[in-house]
């Protein structure tokens, strides 16, 4: 697999380079990181990576096993843990990671969100068995964090190719709503205000409320939602907010998060597909690396990072995707424009696991 290598600019897009290059044993070079700020280079925000403006990766075998790490403040465990959901089925040994840092903030996916659409979504490639799981040990809110994550994920030596183009109707709502260092009503006041608006669309709803106390509860005060929707063909559409951290802006009303997250999931189901926003390029990945045969997936319209993914994907494996935009009929009640994404896996096999 040794190749020349690939070469960028700056430092957008920075794990999905490193991600794609781990997979693809191809050497990355990354050129003009943070050049123009006042402190440039990379602050080891990634995996202790010295810092400098120019990053060289050669990427090595994936040994899984049991790894520890305090992930940086400034990005959630989420930021960390989307990475490391593209990596875990392809490592030599199980992976356990326990994860330590911030576990909802306003910025990354939640650990919570992950945990309800991106391990459904895998298992859907055939990546399941016993102990392929995310467990949140301790919340922590951003800025202080003080969270902690166990994500746990067997071994795979090769992906099933999927055929996902049909949506369904939504059957039901679950989600979450948690609050840390605050009045535990906090979490029924979010809940209210998210029924009295979803209670207009469908009766089965249900929102858990979690409320860690004393050494569960992190550094920080905070509150926050996670809701998904289910459709009868078994796909989830994802939507969450979290309240503003400590010291950084105006404070938000429980009520108020808890409407906008509603309306937020209402505008996902709107865009709608068989994989929400967030785990749009996780999709794709895994489509590119199943067997030789072909993968169609339904999303609705791409995010920026999805197109930017696919344009990674061209570089480090050669595959391009059919991409082709379905609009729905006025009187079809299926939301906005979808696109049906189809390739051809690559046959990737995962030689970590045949080494001893």
């Amino acid at each position: 697999m040794a190749s020349h290598g690939l070469t960028y600019e700056g430092c957008n897009f920075f794990r999905q380079r490193l991600v794609l290059s781990t997979l693809s044993g191809k050497r990355v070079k990354i050129r003009s990181i943070r050049s123009k700020e006042d402190e440039p280079g990379l602050r080891g925000k990634f995996c202790g990576v010295a810092v400098g403006t120019v990053l060289f990766y050669q990427p090595g075998l994936l040994y899984g096993g049991s790894v520890e790490h305090d992930c940086s403040p400034q990005r959630s465990i989420g930021y960390y843990l989307e990475a490391l959901l593209m990596l875990a089925p392809f490592m030599k040994n199980p992976l356990k990671a326990t994860l330590r840092g911030v576990t909802n903030d306003p910025t990354d996916p939640t650990v919570d969100l992950l945990k309800l659409t991106a391990l459904p979504l895998m298992k859907k490639f055939g990546i399941d068995g016993e102990g392929f799981e995310i467990k949140v040990v301790k919340r922590g809110m951003a800025p202080g964090g003080g969270g902690e994550v166990v994500f746990t994920c067997p071994v795979k030596r090769t992906l099933k190719p999927v055929q996902l183009t049909e949506t369904g109707k939504i059957k039901r709502i679950r989600g979450m709503a948690y609050s840390v260092r605050v009045s535990p009503q906090m979490a029924n006041r979010i809940v209210d205000s998210t029924r009295a608006v979803l209670n207009q669309f469908i009766p089965d709803i249900y929102i858990y409320t979690d409320h860690m106390k004393g050494a569960n509860s992190g550094k920080s005060p905070g509150f926050g939602l996670t809701l998904v929707a289910e459709t009868l063909d078994g796909f989830f559409l994802s939507a969450e907010m979290s309240s503003t951290p400590q010291g950084q802006g105006d404070p938000m009303l429980p009520e108020e998060l808890g409407r906008n997250c509603a309306k937020m999931l209402l505008e996902e189901v709107h865009r709608g597909g068989c994989v929400d926003s967030a785990n749009q390029s996780l999709a794709l990945l895994l489509m590119t690396l199943g067997q030789q045969d072909v993968s169609k997936v339904l999303l609705g319209p791409l995010s920026p990072y999805t197109i930017e993914f696919l344009r990674h994907i061209r570089d480090f494996f050669q595959i391009m995707f059919k991409i082709e935009v379905q609009k729905p009929l006025e009187d079809e009640r299926k939301g906005g424009d979808k696109v049906l994404m189809t390739c051809v896996g690559i046959g990737y096999s995962n030689l970590s696991k045949t080494l001893k």
